[in-house]
């Protein structure tokens, strides 16, 4: 959750420069990186549904999944229940993956992932703060353009390997490192911030106790000395509290 910049005419110029026998890259497949780098800018809505349709899939398929009748699925389903079963008119769709990790994370397509780690970590409450935190980032349109910028870097990358004549394009053995770059997508303090105010914007809404978000703030930066990777961007999460805290106690 570290802040990134989504600048990909730069980072292809800059890869560009880096190579140093760039007589050997394939004018074609060069050609084609390029095309697919643009092309990572101007996703439509089809193309955003199917790239996070098959990650979230691969994601699936790499992953136990709780039973749907197990406590922690259980627990998952009666807070999807509060927060409701859409994203601005996207279905949502909610899991557990069975893992000591702590973490969680939606994607564009309405999928909602949360692991076990976390769950254990955390009461109802908490969970569902940061449940409402990540629906924040889809909501606001984050996971969209962390989305582009795991494609462009895909795009990037096959520039780099153009060389050895790999196609300039997002093949099967790439969708691997994609939807990793894209549930370990790097955002701005800003947008932390803008999702921290939609998770607490829609607990209120539903008339729910977001005084969760502070209390999971705190549990998470007591992870490897405030090293969490769900905490690993600014602002830091005393700060972060201490808003919502603000907020609480304007009731706004």
């Amino acid at each position: 959750m570290k802040p990134y910049r989504f600048a990909i005419a730069a980072s292809a110029c800059a890869l560009f420069a880096a190579c140093s026998n760039v007589g050997n890259v394939n004018p074609t497949a060069l050609i084609q990186s390029g095309q697919q780098a643009v092309q990572a800018a101007t996703l439509s809505d089809a193309d955003v549904r199917a790239l996070t349709d098959k990650s979230c899939a691969q994601l699936d398929s790499q992953n136990q999944i709780a039973a749907a009748n197990s406590t922690y699925q259980k627990r998952l389903d009666k807070i999807a229940a509060q927060l409701g079963n859409n994203i601005n008119g996207v279905p949502v769709n909610y899991k557990v993956y069975v893992t000591k990790d702590v973490n969680a994370w939606a994607m564009a397509n309405g999928c909602v992932r949360v692991y076990s780690g976390l769950m254990d970590l955390m009461n109802d409450n908490e969970v569902r703060g940061v449940v409402g935190h990540e629906m924040g980032h889809v909501a606001l349109g984050h996971t969209r353009k962390a989305m582009q910028v795991a494609y462009a870097t895909s795009a990037a990358r096959s520039v780099a390997s153009s060389a050895g004549g790999v196609a300039g394009s997002l093949s099967s053995s790439q969708l691997g490192d994609f939807s990793e770059k894209l549930i370990n997508a790097q955002f701005s303090q800003a947008q932390e911030s803008a999702a921290d105010d939609y998770s607490f914007d829609l607990q209120k809404k539903k008339n729910l106790d977001p005084s969760g978000l502070v209390t999971a703030f705190s549990k998470l930066a007591q992870l490897d000395g405030g090293k969490s990777s769900m905490l690993s961007s600014h602002p830091a999460s005393p700060a972060r509290a201490q808003h919502i805290q603000q907020r609480i106690a304007s009731n706004q």
